[in-house]
């Protein structure tokens, strides 16, 4: 079932379209060295075939799990022999090229600078941090998008229908949304899934003497073995189970977190997307209780962008417990809402004459900047002095929450303001 034009692809319209970058570097018969970036089963390597097809171009293919510089050299070898016959510079395909040392990498570039191959590789990971720089410089990188449902299901069907074996069963698909939230947007675990469930109901059909291929969401669960999780994530199910792990983060129950974030894995919910709801949480609901809560989350979002699945489970599952372990407050984010709506309410208030910088001799002469105290001139760093428009002096937009922390905090700013602004 793998395409053999632009024609054929399911998916990646945005690359193979008429409109599309791939059909016009073949139209044009050029083509740059590439990094194909995007989820598994998303056509990198179809691409790539199609691609030396269609421009004639020999391509030699390695897979970076298993693959050396050694390789890489007797390609290089092969590659000068073949550039003695042909004009056309050959591809080279590297699968997985993220798992390439730095070194390895290195081994590319003479070669690919000299024009002497065209290199493609493909990739799961964001090569901004996975490639080397020198490399990265010198290939297009395009993105490759997951297969959605509505390309699955034809995809499905083009099996049932073309496929030498398949279309001389009797198969009936009457439901296909199992198999392809099983499928996570992969059409080769899509088509693999589909060979199995098919091998499961020819084996009970022979088992009752039945030569009926039906397939059902409950056939398709039976036979991966694997019970389908409501998850939708267009739809309501997925805005229900984000809400229930930011409110047991918010509640600090880390079991609660934990499941829930377990949930959304299972259903194969982004990782990155529930980094940043973290993120957006450890400003909203732990803030100045716990400032490293934030530094956390951060480093979550960093963290399973450079290293994928399954190890960023195990960042996301230390966040969550630490977000949820961690005390509470809210004081930053009310701080800011009060904020804004003051400004939704005056206006445009000036800014005080003594806050302006004075940065001609006509500003100097309005009194910009006159009166300004420079807060380093004075003991402790600093001085009582209005930084609010007169319209609003005084103002109180933070308060600080019920914790530890923040108790500290409070403490020192009325020591510092002395009653100018009403922290009791």
């Amino acid at each position: 079932m793998r395409p053999t034009t632009f024609s054929e692809m399911i998916g990646q319209n945005h690359l193979v379209s008429e409109k599309g970058i791939l059909f016009n570097l073949v139209k044009s018969d050029r083509l740059p060295s590439i990094i194909f970036w995007g989820p598994p089963g998303s056509g990198k390597t179809s691409l790539s075939q199609i691609l030396a097809r269609e421009l004639k171009r020999s391509i030699y293919t390695l897979s970076a799990i298993n693959s050396g510089v050694k390789d890489i050299r007797e390609v290089f070898e092969k590659t000068s022999k073949t550039n003695l016959f042909s004009e056309k510079a050959p591809i080279l395909f590297i699968d997985e090229i993220h798992r390439f040392s730095k070194s390895q990498q290195d081994s590319l570039l003479s070669e690919v600078e000299k024009g002497s191959v065209i290199l493609i590789g493909a990739t799961t990971e964001n090569p901004s941090f996975e490639v080397i720089s020198p490399l990265l410089s010198r290939c297009q990188v395009y993105l490759l998008k997951p297969i959605s449902s509505n390309e699955l299901e034809d995809l499905l069907r083009r099996a049932i229908e073309r496929d030498p074996v398949l279309k001389q069963k009797n198969i009936e698909l009457r439901q296909t949304r199992a198999l392809i939230e099983f499928s996570g947007g992969d059409a080769r675990k899509l088509l693999n899934n589909l060979e199995i469930v098919i091998g499961y109901l020819e084996t009970a059909g022979a088992a009752n003497g039945s030569q009926s291929l039906v397939i059902t969401d409950e056939v398709v669960e039976a036979g991966l073995q694997q019970k389908q999780l409501r998850y939708d994530k267009d739809g309501e199910e997925h805005y229900n189970i984000i809400s229930a792990f930011i409110k047991s983060i918010r509640g600090s129950d880390p079991n609660g977190a934990v499941y829930w974030l377990a949930r959304m894995i299972e259903a194969g919910e982004k990782p990155e997307f529930m980094a940043r709801r973290m993120v957006i949480l450890a400003s909203e609901d732990i803030g100045l209780a716990n400032p490293n809560a934030l530094m956390i989350a951060m480093s979550c979002l960093d963290a399973v962008h450079k290293i994928g699945w399954p190890e960023s489970r195990i960042i996301l599952s230390q966040a969550a417990v630490y977000l949820a372990a961690s005390p509470k407050s809210n004081s930053t984010y009310m701080a800011i809402n009060q904020a804004q709506q003051v400004v939704r309410e005056t206006g445009n208030l000036p800014v005080p004459l003594h806050l302006r910088n004075a940065v001609t001799g006509l500003m100097k002469d309005l009194q910009y900047g006159k009166g300004y105290k420079y807060a380093h001139d004075f003991e402790n760093s600093f001085t009582i002095e209005e930084f609010l428009p007169e319209e609003i002096k005084s103002s109180i937009f933070y308060r600080p929450g019920n914790n530890l922390r923040e108790s500290e905090v409070k403490q020192r700013l009325k020591n510092l303001w002395q009653g100018h602004y009403n922290y009791e």
